[in-house]
Parts: structure tokens; C-alpha cells; sequence
């Protein structure tokens, strides 16, 4: 059985570089891991309580939830925006720690990482990602790290999947969490 991975991407841009790492990641994903990468998310309304309410959620927030209830872990990929997480990210977080303490994370293996223009990759957006998910319920991960920096010039002729160092960095991303989700399954 493969440990089933949700990928959520904080770029709505088609030329996301963090969109390019996430279907590096499902591409290059190892044996026993299986990394989904959620499509929908600009589709998801921001998360209001008076729309979270049984019977008339909209569609898209329902098919987000679905999807994390399915999922055995998540990796989240996030640029940095002025120097934090996209709302887009927030928001699907927002959603999916609903309902009060009965969130889709509910204790599942969190990690998050991803590439930005500057120096550091976006260490700040990946940390407040970290934040805003643990208090969500999920399960951070907080030794498997991987900050990009420089997206613009490094991955403007080469795919992430294509770069041998991402590449194994991707990989070896993906086995750890695959190994924490199963010590989660089994437990």
C-alpha cells in the first residue's frame, strides 16, 4: 500500500515554480509513496463561517476537504509573498482546520517547503506555513526543510525535475514523510 501524499501549491501562476516542484515531486516520487498534487485551490472560496455550514459547503471547499481526509500527508509547497505565506495557502489551511477540532490534518505528517526569487528561498513563508499548520492540527514535520532560493534564474531553463540536485533533494523529501506517515498509519 502506497502512502498517499497531498500536495498543496501556494502559486496560482501557470509558470509556478513551486507548481513545477510539486509535479517534480509526484514524478519523482519514490517506491511507497504516492504524492497527489490538489488541483482547485484557487476555486476555493475565502473561508467565511457563515458559508462553512453542513449541507451547503461550497463544492470546491468540499472536494479540498475530501481530498486531505484521503490523504495519509501533506506537502506543502510556498513561495514567499512580502515575506510570508499567500492567502491562497492560508486559506486552504483555514478550511481544512475546520471543523473545530476535527480538521482534515488531525495529527497527519505536515511538511512544507518550496523555492523563491531571493537569497533564502522563502525560510520565512515556509516557517509561518509551519505555524499556521501545526496550529491547523497537523503533524509539522519540523526536520525536513527545503528552501530554494534564486527560482528565477535557476529553474528559468530547467524544470525542478530536471535539476539533479532538486531532484534528490524532492526524493528524499518525499521518503522521509512517507516514513513518518507510516509510523502515523501504524501507530
Amino acid at each position: 500500500m502506497s502512502v498517499r501524499i497531498l500536495a498543496l501549491v501556494g502559486s496560482l501562476r501557470a509558470g509556478s515554480h513551486n507548481r513545477q516542484l510539486a509535479e517534480a515531486a509526484a514524478k519523482l516520487a519514490p517506491e511507497g509513496a504516492e504524492v497527489q498534487v490538489f488541483e482547485g485551490l484557487a476555486d476555493v472560496p475565502f473561508y467565511n463561517e457563515d458559508l462553512d455550514v453542513e449541507g451547503s459547503v461550497p463544492a470546491a471547499a468540499v472536494k479540498l476537504r475530501e481530498a486531505a481526509l484521503a490523504a495519509d500527508a501533506f506537502l506543502l509547497f510556498s513561495p514567499e509573498y512580502n515575506g510570508t505565506i499567500p492567502a491562497v495557502l492560508k486559506n486552504a489551511i483555514d478550511w481544512l482546520s475546520r471543523p473545530y477540532g476535527a480538521g482534515a490534518f488531525g495529527g497527519k505528517p505536515v511538511a512544507v517547503i518550496g523555492t523563491a526569487l531571493g537569497q533564502y528561498g522563502g525560510v520565512w513563508a515556509h516557517d509561518d506555513t509551519r505555524k499556521a499548520v501545526g496550529i491547523a492540527g497537523g503533524k509539522v514535520i519540523e526536520d525536513i526543510k527545503l528552501s530554494i532560493p534564486g527560482s528565477v534564474t535557476r529553474f528559468t531553463e530547467t524544470h525542478p525535475a530536471d535539476d539533479a540536485e532538486v531532484a534528490g533533494q524532492l526524493t528524499e523529501v518525499v521518503a522521509r514523510l512517507r516514513g513518518h506517515a507510516d509510523e502515523v498509519i501504524a501507530a
